[in-house]
């Protein structure tokens, strides 16, 4: 028996210190980690920066708070609030336009002006650190509908939307963990009776977010039922409206070119062509120096012959005939990006059209580089304000939309021009070295598809060309020359070529050779020409333009009259 004993008490040791263990390793397995998260590293964010929780999101951006109040930076603000504010970092101004007005706020400054009004906000409403722009979170309200708050100096609450979301009460104490189990780090305590916002509701998990925003997870055997809540919108600011003015009927253009004094004495030639057309674009002004200034063909004379004749003149400015026939180095983005230059080229534009007493301004300035992009919008911005005041119509000349050319941004245009006129045209162009048709039915119907994605209807004119190209290619080399319509009929002729309809363009086509070259061309005739405005017709836009007059026919001409009364 005592040999007995002591094997005994070993063997009673061994199931203590085994219990033991496998008590621990189930202690280890099912009790509920006490780690706390760092939320600064939970947040990303260090010194003054806040995090950003968009609706329900963390976001990549980050907000500043300096002296008690939020900044975003300018970058965020056009991403997630915001496209209209503008910064020139040369200038030192952040100016944001309205439908009616331009506020310049100066970079480092408290205050806003508006014309002959201003006030003092006081606190910086912006300010540059590094090549970054912050704009405060309250001037960006002042012009946007959002609403922000911040919590534990850690991250700013942000939403832009409000609609319907799912909410539960806390039925006992617990903790928010950054991920769904009971090893994973606590964001916080939680008491009950605390509601949580449900994000996502997983078998045993929750994903919440909290009155002070922390997004973590919950058990839901600590949640109650789920009950839906309608948020409460916040309409701090109304966007205002912007009024547009429109012709009675489709708009039928016809663009005049003019190319010195003497080419308004043509005037009545190009009425008598353009039978049905009740919109002149006469291509009066064109850019002559990097200061905002430009040169004038403009008669007053013109404009009332013009008005006589029951026409509406649109002055045309452009950006590159002077520089084409001087060689000049007029450089768009220096004039357009320097808030002092632009403001010259549009009270020039405006008093120069008061003085003529023209009806309109039409703008066509053509390749811009993407670095113009933003500066020509705020331009157009600053435009339609002043066009608006003084009820001048606004038009917009812009190529066929394309992936690359969407820094023209058509969606803008929509909203602040009175008509954006899309130039159908140029699929292949003269010294392109790229034979094909200047204008096929599918580089048209798919430009308007485009255009109509971005711009009403109602505000959409499609341009076509009275003219066609005539391609030779010989060995390597290719060239081409402009043939008009009203020559086409007679060219063909006279080198006894005949053109048969190609169904994929819809156009008239015709190959041949003579000597060692061959010769293409994509006729444009009243075929091809009805076929467009029957597109046009079905999409129902706002009118057509030509360009240009004096390539004409008198039987195109009744063609396009036919779609404007129609």
């Amino acid at each position: 028996m005592k040999k007995i004993i002591p094997v005994i008490v070993a063997l009673v040791l061994i199931l203590i210190i085994g219990g033991v263990g496998i008590g621990g390793m189930l202690l280890e397995k099912y009790s509920y980690s006490k780690e706390t998260a760092d939320l600064t590293e939970y947040y990303g964010v260090t010194g003054d920066r806040l995090a950003i929780v968009l609706q329900d999101e963390i976001v990549p951006e980050q907000a500043v708070r300096r002296g008690g109040i939020c900044y975003f930076d300018l970058d965020t603000v056009h991403t997630y609030f915001n496209e209209g504010f503008y910064v020139d970092t040369t200038e030192q101004l952040l100016l944001y336009t309205t439908a009616v007005d331009t506020y310049r706020a100066g970079i480092g400054g408290s205050s806003w002006q508006n014309g002959a009004e201003a006030k003092d906000l006081g606190y910086v409403i912006c300010f540059v650190e590094g090549e970054t722009v912050y704009v405060a979170a309250d001037y960006v309200k002042m012009f946007t509908n959002f609403s922000y708050e911040v919590f534990n100096d850690l991250c700013i609450q942000v939403y832009t939307e409000w609609g319907t979301k799912e909410l539960a009460e806390v039925t006992k104490g617990t903790q928010v963990r950054t991920l769904g189990g009971i090893k994973s780090p606590i964001l916080r305590q939680i008491e009950k009776g605390e509601t949580v916002e449900i994000l996502e509701q997983m078998e045993t998990w929750s994903k919440v977010k909290t009155s002070d925003s922390i997004i973590g997870y919950i058990e839901n055997k600590r949640l109650s039922e789920i009950t839906a809540e309608t948020e409460t919108p916040v309409t701090d600011y109304v966007p205002e409206e912007y009024t547009s003015l429109s012709m009675e009927g489709k708009v039928s253009l016809g663009w005049h070119a003019i190319g010195g004094l003497g080419g308004n004495d043509t005037l009545g030639a190009m009425v008598a062509e353009g039978k049905g057309m009740n919109v002149i674009a006469p291509t009066w002004f064109s850019l002559n120096d990097n200061e905002g200034s430009f040169r004038s063909f403009g008669s007053a004379q013109y404009v009332q012959q013009a008005h006589g004749y029951g026409l509406e003149v649109w002055g045309v400015w452009d950006n590159f005939n002077y520089k084409n026939e001087t060689g000049s180095n007029i450089d768009s983005y220096t004039i357009l990006s320097a808030t002092s230059k632009r403001q010259r080229l549009v009270q020039g534009i405006i008093s120069t059209a008061q003085s003529l007493g023209l009806d309109g301004i039409n703008i066509d300035f053509e390749g811009l580089a993407e670095d113009v992009g933003v500066h020509y919008i705020q331009f157009l911005r600053e435009l339609s304000v002043e066009c608006r005041k003084n009820s001048l119509v606004l038009s917009i000349d812009n190529y066929v939309p394309f992936h690359f050319n969407e820094y023209y941004r058509l969606d803008i245009q929509g909203e602040i021009a009175d008509y954006v006129i899309i130039m159908g045209y140029d699929e292949h162009w003269h010294g392109s070295k790229d034979p094909g048709s200047v204008a096929s039915i599918d580089y048209v119907s798919n430009g308007l598809e485009k255009t109509l994605e971005q711009v009403p209807a109602n505000k959409v004119v499609n341009a076509l060309p009275f003219y066609t190209i005539l391609w030779k290619t010989e060995g390597a080399e290719v060239t081409d020359e402009y043939i008009t319509l009203n020559n086409v009929a007679d060219f063909l002729q006279r080198v006894n070529v005949t053109p048969g309809w190609d169904e994929e363009t819809c156009q008239n086509y015709a190959e041949w050779q003579s000597g060692s070259a061959t010769y293409q061309i994509w006729v444009e005739d009243l075929e091809s020409l009805n076929v467009k405005l029957n597109v046009m017709s079905v999409k129902d836009i706002a009118g057509v333009a030509v360009w240009r007059l004096g390539y004409g026919t008198a039987s195109a001409w009744e063609l396009i009259k036919a779609y404007a009364e129609s």
